[in-house]
């Protein structure tokens, strides 16, 4: 099968986008986007790319072993290290591979892929300054990456980790695209390379990550923890392990991995506080339900040390807004060292939901606080660009139908 499917060029991450716990299936979907990947590169350069590494693709341990395989010195692996991620060089090409000696120089070009994983299409400036940088991968799919500037010195960069999503919830844009594809280690870092080269000048150093852009980050575990490594290496761009948030709608085994296995932040997005609801508004809800998803933070947080989950909550009208909601979401989070987001939900083209009013947000924060909780109003930012949380996207004309409203939801959505 995998030999057809390459021969005819037809190939799609599309058809294996469900979540999966088939280690095989799992398998395949890496071996095949790798095959992809590498005969892309050989039809374009006209020559064999497979001995050529991809050097975004590596951690610095990969690096310095590549590095010392060709006779070079751990240092000289250093040295191209903060070429490519520190000392401010963010270094995109050969070309811009400064400092490094002539022979060196020459076995990385010889030996290493070094082209931009993605190319700047364009870059959209919403009224509160926001900037979204519309760009363009090899295949020419186009990802979207947001830019947030705050007056307290601190910048946000939103990183996506896929084209589309899979996961279907009912109040982001992205998923009408449904999962195109998942982006590589290499896609992923160079968003935030890119936003500290076109942007620290002018907002000063961007401070905090977020993988809140498009995709499900955990849909793509294996690139999204080698990204937040390569984030966080203190040689290169050197970001806070607690300022790199990973957020993700539910994907239990894949939560389990990333608290294991990263020291990164993790946010997880409830929305919801009856299954009920979360069934409909976010259908990864139907195979991980509140209970196995909020059991499962509580068991795998008693290994981490001072460390607190991040709960999304979308506020939607007249859906999850209610006082009741507020109440059941303060026993839903009980012994579980975490921080509660209420976000103002971002309207959209074919949405069918309403922000709830900033009184009725308020109100609903006072509630959790009231009840000890640690409670952070977010308002929207961008969205006037369709840069704001789940505004990212264009899922053109072929486009993920909604699902049915539930009868007692459908008065509140008239």
């Amino acid at each position: 099968m995998a030999i057809s499917l390459m021969r005819s060029g037809a190939f799609s991450l599309t058809s294996l986008s469900l979540p999966s716990s088939n280690p095989s299936l799992s398998f395949l979907r890496r071996s095949f986007s790798a095959l992809r990947r590498r005969s892309l590169r050989s039809s374009a350069s006209g020559i064999s790319a497979v001995s050529k590494v991809m050097l975004k693709e590596m951690e610095f341990s990969e690096v310095e072993k590549w590095v010392q395989s060709h006779g070079f010195r751990s240092g000289q692996a250093m040295m191209l290290w903060k070429c490519l991620y520190g000392n401010n060089m963010w270094a995109l090409s050969h070309d811009e591979l400064e400092g490094l000696n002539k022979d060196f120089r020459k076995m990385i070009h010889e030996n290493a892929d070094l082209k931009e994983a993605v190319t700047v299409k364009d870059i959209l400036t919403a009224s509160d300054g926001t900037r979204k940088i519309l760009l363009s991968l090899e295949d020419g799919a186009v990802i979207e990456t947001v830019v947030i500037p705050c007056d307290r010195g601190r910048t946000t960069v939103c990183v996506s980790s896929q084209v589309g999503c899979a996961m279907n919830c009912q109040f982001c844009y992205t998923g009408r695209m449904g999962l195109r594809k998942h982006l590589s280690t290499a896609e992923i870092v160079e968003q935030a390379v890119l936003a500290r080269k076109l942007f620290t000048s002018e907002f000063g150093s961007i401070t905090n990550v977020v993988f809140m852009g498009m995709g499900e980050p955990l849909h793509n575990i294996d690139n999204v923890i080698k990204a937040a490594a390569i984030m966080v290496d203190d040689k290169g761009l050197h970001f806070s392990p607690r300022k790199v948030c990973v957020s993700t709608s539910g994907l239990v085994p894949q939560l389990k991995r990333f608290l294991q296995e990263s020291n990164c932040a993790l946010a997880v997005s409830l929305n919801a506080t009856t299954d009920e609801v979360r069934n409909w508004i976010m259908p990864i809800n139907r195979k991980y339900n509140l209970s196995v998803l909020l059991e499962t933070l509580r068991e795998e947080l008693r290994f981490k040390h001072k460390y607190k989950v991040l709960f999304e909550y979308v506020m939607l009208a007249g859906v999850n807004d209610s006082i009741d909601d507020a109440e059941r979401l303060i026993r839903l989070v009980q012994g579980i060292p975490c921080k509660i987001n209420l976000i103002s939900f971002n309207p959209h083209e074919g949405s069918q939901f309403k922000p709830t009013p900033i009184e009725k947000m308020i109100e609903f924060r006072n509630v959790l606080l009231e009840a000890g909780c640690v409670v952070l109003l977010r308002l929207s930012r961008g969205d006037d660009q369709m840069a704001a949380c789940g505004q990212l996207g264009e899922p053109g004309d072929s486009r993920v139908p909604l699902l049915r409203i539930p009868q007692q939801f459908q008065l509140a959505l008239l």
